[in-house]
């Protein structure tokens, strides 16, 4: 069964825990180890010292045959052993000396040893000059074989202690490098697991969304093994559909908004044609009898011009409203400007003019209906903005030197001031009156522009007139 990435992660960080905790178990159990070990050795060294003192007040009474030395010797011998019995007491599990209770019993009969001496010394009762007396000689010898026994057995187990400190250190700084080690390889494991299986398919759906929001709405393609990013990405490709569908019904209601406005202009153009047509007919009609077959073929004539017209101004109607999927073509872009201004003539006031500097040799790769739909947007836009004061619509085409193709929508108008030109291209953002416009139709047109692989810009200063530019890479048949 494949594991959740959640599961992953919990496992993962629950094995650090476990991991960093028994390091830290370890850590205090050895520190604590260490702690009495130091106060094992402080105390052995103290019975040690005290020994040596007891000892040296020992040698003094040899010496000078003092009884107070001789005291001396027993009040440390004394101090000693009630030294040794509350390591015993305290630190005997802890100890490296298994002899405790048989080092103390040594030290009790050498305390013992100089008892005696001392009782010996009083029944003789000389404190300093006292003669030569074979017991006490023999117990003046064993007492100094006694002192160096003891003194010898507390150094080695003093050495021995220390040893062992010194292995348990030594230990210590391994058990705590293998297992830091051990946490070190796991923290490299857990980094790659996230970066593999955490932070690619975020990157991935990071650099998805970011995609979506510059209007490129392609399918996020990712597998990944966690089912939590798998459903997430799934989530994210139906978004993308559903983003797709509602922008297709965003252009196609601007269309419709565009559509509605060319609607009167449109009625208007035809109208035109239409009474010229129907003025001809009625002439004809009336000098049916006439014998001017001339006459009646010029008017003729006039009439076929007039439906060619009316013809060309519906056929550019059709083909700006209907619906279809994006299809570039080779487009002689000349044509493609005049059936634009064929549609917006009717929406043309007398005191604005068009000027265009469109080669006619200039082919272009395209779709020819979004295109249209984007120099009727700018068309409008411009004549708008110079309906009240007049101006002129300049239209211009051109190759740049990087072989992209270029073309131009400049007005002569009111233009657009700094803290709104930045804010032209949002969706639903507009200047005009309400009724007027939707605030989707620069939107929808840069979007349009974006679909090609091109840029959509716009210069404008307050009172200068606008100037938008458009930039389609690689365009050229």
């Amino acid at each position: 069964m494949n594991t959740s990435i959640r599961r992953k992660i919990v496992w993962a960080f629950a094995i650090l825990i476990i991991f960093g905790g028994s390091i830290w178990l370890i850590n205090d159990y050895i520190h604590r180890l260490i702690r009495i070990k130091i106060q094992i050795i402080y105390r052995k060294n103290k019975v040690f010292n005290t020994i040596l003192e007891a000892r040296r007040y020992e040698k003094n009474f040899f010496l000078n045959g003092r009884l107070q030395n001789i005291r001396q010797a027993i009040a440390y011998n004394s101090l000693a052993e009630k030294q040794l019995s509350d390591i015993i007491k305290n630190y005997a599990k802890y100890t490296l000396s298994g002899n405790l209770h048989q080092t103390r019993k040594r030290l009790s009969d050498y305390s013992s040893l100089i008892t005696q001496l001392l009782t010996r010394v009083k029944e003789i009762r000389e404190e300093a000059n006292y003669p030569a007396d074979p017991e006490i000689e023999h117990l003046k010898a064993e007492i100094a074989d006694a002192g160096h026994e003891l003194t010898s057995l507390f150094e080695n187990m003093i050495n021995r202690e220390q040893a062992g400190l010194d292995d348990l250190v030594n230990r210590a700084r391994r058990y705590i490098f293998f297992l830091s080690l051990s946490v070190f390889i796991l923290c490299i494991g857990v980094a790659l697991f996230l970066l593999f299986n955490v932070n690619r398919p975020l990157k991935a759906i990071e650099d998805a969304i970011v995609k979506i929001a510059s209007g490129d709405y392609s399918r996020v393609n990712l597998k990944c093994s966690s089912c939590e990013f798998q459903s997430l990405v799934d989530a994210l490709n139906r978004m993308i559909d559903e983003l797709e569908r509602r922008k297709e019904q965003i252009v196609r209601s601007e269309k419709m908004a565009s559509l509605g406005t060319l609607t009167s202009g449109v009625a208007h153009e035809l109208n035109n044609p239409l009474n010229n047509i129907s003025t001809s007919i009625q002439i004809v009609m009336e000098e049916l009898e006439d014998g001017d077959t001339e006459f009646k073929r010029n008017l003729l004539a006039e009439a076929e011009k007039e439906i060619e017209r009316a013809r060309d101004i519906v056929k550019a109607l059709l083909e700006f409203s209907r619906n279809r999927k994006y299809s570039a073509k080779p487009v002689r872009f000349n044509d493609l400007v005049k059936d634009c201004l064929t549609l917006i003539k009717g929406e043309l006031p007398s005191n604005v003019t068009i000027e265009m500097d469109v080669p006619d040799d200039i082919v272009v790769n395209l779709d020819p209906g979004r295109i249209q739909q984007v120099l009727i947007n700018l068309f409008l836009n411009g004549i708008q903005a110079m309906e009240k004061e007049g101006g002129t619509l300049y239209v211009r085409a051109f190759f740049d030197d990087d072989g992209w193709f270029c073309f131009q929508v400049r007005d002569s108008g009111i233009g657009i001031s700094m803290e709104n030109i930045s804010k032209v291209f949002d969706p639903f953002f507009t200047t005009k009156e309400v009724g007027r416009g939707t605030g989707l139709g620069l939107a929808v047109s840069r979007s349009i522009i974006e679909n090609h692989g091109g840029v959509m810009e716009v210069y404008s200063r307050e009172g200068e007139g606008a100037t938008f530019v458009v930039r389609l890479p690689g365009r050229k048949p």
